[in-house]
């Protein structure tokens, strides 16, 4: 089913001129960053390349190229029977200081419905798994964060449906979770499978919690990427720097997509704790 859907939408970007490229990067390095805070969010594919081969090895490397100080993966479990994860967390904790958001129900999966998000510093201030509505089985992990110097940060880690019906149903509930919940600086992170633009498209019904979208940028297919399914969406205006792909040699080889990453700069978070 993804496949067709990937296919008409390669039919309808090549007929409109639009295919959309990746800006050019390199990996970024700690010292890059600044004192702001970056962000990211990947969709790892189960740990399986474009060549076939299961490599969590090359996930996780693809990962410390990024030095991410917050990161939510997609498709981190197995997914049928009993789920289990799939990434080596102790080794990707020694190698890159990150560690998994605790959930309140653990499992022999690392995430939740294939959802995990990892972070670096901080304290976790409130976990709470939902379920999204939808043919298919999807979900959430809704996690606030204080980082240093008192800045909080809510971070909504998501695996949309591949049915347009159910994105449309999954965004309506995103929303209702913000409109219950205190207003604070807030990051959409992950995999929302949604290439349309304008009115069709079913991340149109995250306006009222999230304005005007940026304008995407393409992360799938990883090889060739000209379908924006990714995206990392702030419900502040300023709060983020523009995202890009993390598009290296690595990246393109690891899994069928590319990560997404930005920066939280320090300024604004200096803006945050002052209103």
């Amino acid at each position: 089913m993804k496949g067709l859907a990937i296919r008409n939408a390669f039919n309808l970007a090549r007929s409109r001129m639009q295919l959309a490229s990746p800006p050019a990067c390199t990996p970024r390095r700690a010292e890059d960053k600044g004192d702001g805070i970056v962000v990211a969010s990947y969709n790892i594919h189960k740990c399986v390349g474009v060549d076939g081969v299961f490599d969590p090895a090359r996930i996780a490397r693809v990962i410390e190229e990024m030095t991410p100080d917050v990161i939510a993966l997609q498709e981190v479990d197995t997914r049928f029977g009993t789920r289990k994860g799939l990434l080596d967390l102790e080794a990707l904790e020694r190698r890159s200081g990150l560690l998994p958001i605790p959930l309140l129900n653990p499992s022999a999966a690392h995430g939740w419905h294939g959802n995990i998000i990892l972070y670096r510093q901080g304290t976790i201030r409130d976990v709470h798994e939902i379920r999204l509505p939808g043919l298919e089985s999807r979900g959430a992990i809704v996690t606030e964060i204080e980082f240093l110097e008192n800045f909080n940060l809510r971070i909504i880690g998501a695996h949309l449906g591949l049915l347009r019906h159910s994105r449309c149903q999954q965004t309506e509930k995103i929303v209702r979770l913000m409109q219950e919940k205190h207003d604070m600086p807030t990051l959409l992170l992950g995999d929302l499978n949604e290439w349309r633009r304008g009115r069709r498209s079913a991340l149109a019904g995250l306006h009222p919690a999230f304005g005007r979208l940026p304008a995407p940028v393409a992360s799938f297919p990883s090889r060739f990427p000209f379908l924006a399914l990714d995206r990392i969406v702030a419900n502040q205006d300023g709060l983020i720097d523009p995202v890009e792909v993390h598009d290296t040699p690595l990246a393109r080889l690891a899994s069928d997509h590319l990560p997404l990453k930005t920066i939280i700069p320090a300024k604004r978070m200096a803006l945050a704790r002052v209103s």
